[in-house]
């Protein structure tokens, strides 16, 4: 295994690094650098870890086989020992594979209804409110940055915030569980607005971002930033509002535009459209690094009507079936009330089981 060790030395030294960095007080002076380290600390604090039982496993079995020739009860603990090294050795090898960057980092994600009308509006509600139990259960707070409701109580589209309440584990993140999510979602059941009873298909879009640093990852420059206000309108087009509170920013460079008009005060919803906007540049540089390396990321669908579905909500057999895992169960029920790891860990074992053997290729 001198292989391994010669790939995680550089990530020890790193980590050694790193920690002398955060003992000098003036590092915790910059917000962002502090944070930034952070992260990282924690990421190779795991390699760290798996390195130490590696190193403690196989210095046992060394131990054991050179004292086995003089006495039996060490060569008894030879074959436990064995397979502690075996399992530590596995254990290093997975922690070594590059896992996404992002994946501690904080998500805007955006529910978006698409074709179905209301019922499809209806069904963007009923998502939203899957993603804020299954935040509540992991004890991510979740923030509604906008919202746009139907006349029926649904929503044309919402953009959360949800954010890790510390510093996580990268397998931990909000980012390496919700990045999965991204796609188009079909929904089968009897709509609200169907008088005969029959059973209807319709979708919802959700798009998930990595949430940008404010200065670590996207300074805008408000010169290429179109910053429109006007009065907010509420379901019907009707104005609930009488000063222009709403903001709608135009990055001129993308074409990117965020509207925000939830809150009362033109100032609070001018940072809200920043969020938004920052995370949604991030993610088109990130794609646009990626498509030029020929490594698209494909988890994840940006529009709602064209693309494939990745997972579909049958009510009447109250069936979830993601189509891209194969995983299959009969609780609907339980998911939209906020019961969602088991689908989402079937997503993280096969893009486990992916990059291990494209590490392995």
């Amino acid at each position: 295994m001198a292989e391994a060790f010669a790939a995680v030395q550089p990530l020890l030294e790193e980590y050694s690094d790193i920690e002398r960095q955060l003992a000098d007080p003036a590092v915790h002076a910059d917000a962002t650098r502090s944070r930034t380290l952070g992260r990282r600390f924690a990421e190779l604090g795991r390699v760290v870890a798996a390195h130490r039982e590696w190193a403690a496993a196989h210095d046992d079995l060394e131990a054991a086989q050179e004292m086995a020739e003089a006495d039996p009860d060490f060569a008894a603990e030879v074959p436990a020992l064995e397979e502690a090294a075996q399992e530590a050795t596995e254990t290093l090898r997975r922690i070594l594979i590059p896992r996404d960057p992002d994946d501690s980092r904080d998500v805007i994600l955006e529910i978006k209804s698409g074709e179905g009308g209301e019922e499809s509006a209806l069904f963007a509600g009923d998502l939203l409110k899957m993603y804020l139990k299954y935040a509540e259960s992991k004890g991510w707070k979740a923030e509604i940055l906008e919202a746009t409701e139907t006349d029926m109580g649904g929503y044309k589209d919402i953009s959360v915030a949800v954010k890790y309440k510390g510093n996580p584990e990268p397998e931990d993140g909000v980012w390496a569980h919700l990045k999965y999510e991204g796609g188009v979602h079909r929904v089968q059941r009897v709509p609200a607005t169907e008088s005969q009873g029959r059973i209807h298909t319709s979708a919802a879009g959700v798009l998930v971002y990595p949430e940008a640093e404010e200065v670590e990852d996207a300074e805008l420059d408000m010169n290429e930033v179109r910053v429109d206000v006007y009065r907010s309108s509420g379901p019907g087009g009707q104005s609930v509002n009488t000063t222009d509170s709403a903001v709608r920013l135009t990055h001129i460079p993308t074409g990117i535009v965020v509207s925000c008009q939830n809150e009362k005060s033109q100032l609070q919803n001018k940072e809200s459209a920043m969020r938004i906007l920052r995370a949604r540049l991030l993610a088109a540089q990130k794609e646009a690094a990626e498509a030029e390396a020929q490594d698209m990321r494909k988890s994840q669908v940006r529009t709602v009507d064209r693309s494939e579905r990745i997972r579909t909500y049958n009510f009447p057999e109250n069936r979830i079936a993601d189509h891209r895992t194969g995983y299959k169960a009969y609780n609907l029920d339980h998911v939209l009330a906020g019961d969602l790891q088991p689908v989402v860990q079937s997503a993280i074992d096969a893009d486990e089981a992916a990059r291990l053997a494209a590490h392995e290729d």
